[in-house]
Protein backbone atom coordinates (compact mmCIF):
# COMPACT_ATOMS: atom_id res chain seq x y z
CA UNK A 1 0.00 0.00 0.00
CA UNK A 2 1.52 3.28 -0.31
CA UNK A 3 0.03 6.58 1.55
CA UNK A 4 -1.45 9.42 -0.59
CA UNK A 5 -1.93 13.05 0.07
CA UNK A 6 -3.36 14.62 -2.73
CA UNK A 7 -2.71 18.77 -4.10
CA UNK A 8 -5.74 17.97 -6.83
CA UNK A 9 -8.08 20.70 -6.40
CA UNK A 10 -10.59 17.86 -7.18
CA UNK A 11 -10.02 15.61 -4.96
CA UNK A 12 -9.26 15.84 -1.01
CA UNK A 13 -6.76 12.91 0.20
CA UNK A 14 -4.85 13.40 3.69
CA UNK A 15 -3.12 10.34 4.80
CA UNK A 16 -4.74 7.84 3.33
CA UNK A 17 -3.41 4.17 2.52
CA UNK A 18 -4.14 2.85 -0.83
CA UNK A 19 -3.52 -0.40 -2.10
CA UNK A 20 -2.66 -1.48 -6.02
CA UNK A 21 -4.83 -0.15 -8.39
CA UNK A 22 -7.47 1.88 -6.91
CA UNK A 23 -9.85 4.27 -8.92
CA UNK A 24 -10.72 7.22 -6.79
CA UNK A 25 -12.54 9.56 -8.80
CA UNK A 26 -13.37 13.40 -8.20
CA UNK A 27 -14.67 15.19 -5.78
CA UNK A 28 -13.80 13.09 -2.77
CA UNK A 29 -12.56 13.97 1.02
CA UNK A 30 -10.94 10.95 2.14
CA UNK A 31 -8.53 11.32 5.32
CA UNK A 32 -6.94 8.79 7.24
CA UNK A 33 -8.21 5.73 6.08
CA UNK A 34 -7.46 2.80 4.17
CA UNK A 35 -8.43 1.65 1.03
CA UNK A 36 -7.70 -2.00 -0.09
CA UNK A 37 -6.90 -3.02 -3.51
CA UNK A 38 -8.86 -3.17 -6.91
CA UNK A 39 -11.16 -0.20 -4.75
CA UNK A 40 -13.55 1.95 -6.99
CA UNK A 41 -14.59 4.98 -4.84
CA UNK A 42 -17.10 7.12 -6.32
CA UNK A 43 -17.68 11.09 -6.83
CA UNK A 44 -18.59 12.92 -3.61
CA UNK A 45 -17.63 10.58 -1.31
CA UNK A 46 -16.46 10.88 1.81
CA UNK A 47 -14.24 8.40 4.04
CA UNK A 48 -13.86 9.60 7.65
CA UNK A 49 -10.57 8.57 9.88
CA UNK A 50 -10.42 5.22 11.49
CA UNK A 51 -12.68 3.24 8.45
CA UNK A 52 -11.33 0.53 6.58
CA UNK A 53 -12.60 -0.41 3.51
CA UNK A 54 -11.65 -4.12 1.52
CA UNK A 55 -10.02 -5.52 -1.76
CA UNK A 56 -12.34 -5.64 -5.01
CA UNK A 57 -15.02 -2.92 -3.32
CA UNK A 58 -17.48 -0.58 -5.18
CA UNK A 59 -18.25 2.60 -2.83
CA UNK A 60 -21.00 4.28 -5.26
CA UNK A 61 -21.58 8.03 -5.11
CA UNK A 62 -22.95 10.69 -2.99
CA UNK A 63 -21.88 7.92 0.08
CA UNK A 64 -20.52 9.21 3.72
CA UNK A 65 -17.99 6.34 5.42
CA UNK A 66 -17.79 8.04 8.78
CA UNK A 67 -15.25 7.15 11.60
CA UNK A 68 -15.38 3.29 12.67
CA UNK A 69 -16.89 1.63 9.64
CA UNK A 70 -15.13 -1.26 8.44
CA UNK A 71 -16.02 -2.59 4.94
CA UNK A 72 -14.94 -6.14 4.25
CA UNK A 73 -13.91 -7.32 0.94
CA UNK A 74 -16.00 -7.65 -2.68
CA UNK A 75 -18.75 -5.54 -0.93
CA UNK A 76 -21.15 -3.06 -2.82
CA UNK A 77 -22.25 0.56 -1.85
CA UNK A 78 -25.45 1.76 -3.42
CA UNK A 79 -25.65 5.68 -4.66
CA UNK A 80 -25.42 8.00 -1.76
CA UNK A 81 -25.38 5.44 1.21
CA UNK A 82 -25.18 6.73 5.15
CA UNK A 83 -23.05 5.57 7.79
CA UNK A 84 -24.09 6.69 11.39
CA UNK A 85 -22.05 6.41 14.04
CA UNK A 86 -23.38 8.57 17.09
CA UNK A 87 -26.60 7.22 18.55
CA UNK A 88 -27.51 10.02 20.49
CA UNK A 89 -25.76 13.06 18.39
CA UNK A 90 -25.52 16.62 19.81
CA UNK A 91 -23.54 19.66 18.73
CA UNK A 92 -22.84 21.02 22.27
CA UNK A 93 -22.48 19.75 25.56
CA UNK A 94 -24.33 20.37 28.84
CA UNK A 95 -21.74 23.66 29.51
CA UNK A 96 -22.51 25.12 25.83
CA UNK A 97 -18.93 24.02 24.42
CA UNK A 98 -18.88 22.26 21.23
CA UNK A 99 -18.52 18.15 21.42
CA UNK A 100 -15.05 17.25 20.17
CA UNK A 101 -13.54 13.80 19.85
CA UNK A 102 -14.20 11.99 23.24
CA UNK A 103 -17.31 14.05 24.40
CA UNK A 104 -19.65 11.35 22.64
CA UNK A 105 -19.91 7.55 21.82
CA UNK A 106 -18.75 5.86 18.79
CA UNK A 107 -20.67 3.02 17.84
CA UNK A 108 -18.51 0.74 15.16
CA UNK A 109 -19.92 -1.18 12.42
CA UNK A 110 -19.18 -3.73 10.15
CA UNK A 111 -19.65 -4.69 7.17
CA UNK A 112 -18.83 -8.31 6.05
CA UNK A 113 -17.54 -9.63 2.75
CA UNK A 114 -19.87 -10.19 -0.64
CA UNK A 115 -22.49 -7.97 1.17
CA UNK A 116 -24.57 -5.18 -0.88
CA UNK A 117 -26.12 -2.19 0.63
CA UNK A 118 -28.75 -0.97 -1.87
CA UNK A 119 -29.26 3.12 -2.87
CA UNK A 120 -30.07 5.76 -0.25
CA UNK A 121 -29.78 3.37 3.01
CA UNK A 122 -29.32 4.59 6.07
CA UNK A 123 -27.19 2.31 8.70
CA UNK A 124 -27.26 2.85 11.90
CA UNK A 125 -23.85 2.90 14.41
CA UNK A 126 -23.38 -0.47 16.33
CA UNK A 127 -24.75 -3.34 13.91
CA UNK A 128 -22.99 -5.94 11.94
CA UNK A 129 -24.06 -6.04 7.57
CA UNK A 130 -23.47 -10.21 7.26
CA UNK A 131 -21.69 -11.68 4.81
CA UNK A 132 -23.29 -12.30 1.55
CA UNK A 133 -26.79 -10.36 2.74
CA UNK A 134 -28.82 -7.90 1.00
CA UNK A 135 -29.79 -4.39 2.03
CA UNK A 136 -32.77 -3.00 -0.03
CA UNK A 137 -32.18 0.30 -1.19
CA UNK A 138 -33.79 2.95 1.11
CA UNK A 139 -33.45 0.64 3.88
CA UNK A 140 -32.88 1.86 7.32
CA UNK A 141 -30.86 -0.67 9.53
CA UNK A 142 -31.18 -0.52 13.44
CA UNK A 143 -29.44 -3.87 14.10
CA UNK A 144 -27.58 -6.85 12.91
CA UNK A 145 -28.29 -8.59 9.79
CA UNK A 146 -28.23 -12.09 9.78
CA UNK A 147 -25.61 -13.91 7.09
CA UNK A 148 -27.35 -14.24 3.55
CA UNK A 149 -30.47 -12.61 4.42
CA UNK A 150 -32.22 -10.09 2.63
CA UNK A 151 -33.29 -6.98 4.36
CA UNK A 152 -35.48 -4.00 3.53
CA UNK A 153 -38.28 -1.18 4.83
CA UNK A 154 -37.96 1.34 7.62
CA UNK A 155 -36.91 0.23 10.24
CA UNK A 156 -34.92 -3.00 8.14
CA UNK A 157 -36.64 -6.61 8.34
CA UNK A 158 -36.19 -9.62 6.80
CA UNK A 159 -37.70 -10.17 3.38
CA UNK A 160 -35.66 -13.31 1.94
CA UNK A 161 -32.62 -15.66 2.06
CA UNK A 162 -29.86 -16.30 0.07
CA UNK A 163 -28.66 -19.72 -0.52
CA UNK A 164 -25.36 -20.13 0.22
Amino acid sequence: MKILNSSDSKKNLKNVSIGDDVTIYDFVNLYDCEIGDNTKVGTFVEIQKNSKIGRFCKISSHSFICEGVSIGDNVFIGHGVMFINDLYPRASNVDGSLQADGDWILHKTHVERNASIGTNSTIMGGVIIGENSIVGAGAVVTKNVPRYSVVAGNPARIIGSIDE
